[in-house]
């Protein structure tokens, strides 16, 4: 991962099933906040990291048994890198999903259930990237900031 990281870098690995990933995203949540992620950033982490996960849990492993999600992070001078690595099915097309928000301007009834994960991880994240590479979906999330951990 990066270069001007501290050697202090996290790992974390669960079944990918959604009890277990909540667990862990709290889990990461707790250790990443206890080695100096800057406050201001906990929140926009959190969330992201919960939408890329959840979407491991129920779109990479649907209708397949689900196997080990691995996370790693490394914390920066100045952002902070996460690297979520599963087995699953690839991501549709092989890419990242375009991010759009579903609509909105509907009836409250009518309004779909999901459709926003991606949109919220692209607004919350400085970087993502997406990689298939030896029967395996790596995901790269980056957050950026200018305060010192």
């Amino acid at each position: 991962m990066g270069s001007n990281c501290k050697h202090d870098c996290l790992d974390l690995s669960f079944p990918a099933t959604q009890a277990r990933a909540s667990d862990g995203i709290a889990t990461l949540s707790a250790r990443l906040a206890a080695h100096g992620l800057p406050e201001s950033k906990a929140d926009d982490v959190k969330i992201a990291l919960a939408e890329a996960i959840n979407n491991v849990v129920e779109h990479a492993y649907a209708g397949i048994a689900p196997a080990e999600v691995q996370i790693d992070c490394c914390l920066c001078k100045d952002k902070l890198e996460i690297r979520i690595t599963d087995t699953g099915s690839p991501m549709p097309d092989m890419r990242l999903p375009g991010g759009a928000p579903a609509p909105v301007d509907t009836r409250l009834q009518d309004l779909p259930e999901g459709g926003f994960g991606w949109h919220l991880i692209r607004q919350l994240a400085s970087d993502i990237r997406y990689e298939r590479r030896d029967d395996g979906n790596l995901l790269w999330l980056q957050f950026d900031f200018n305060e010192l951990p």
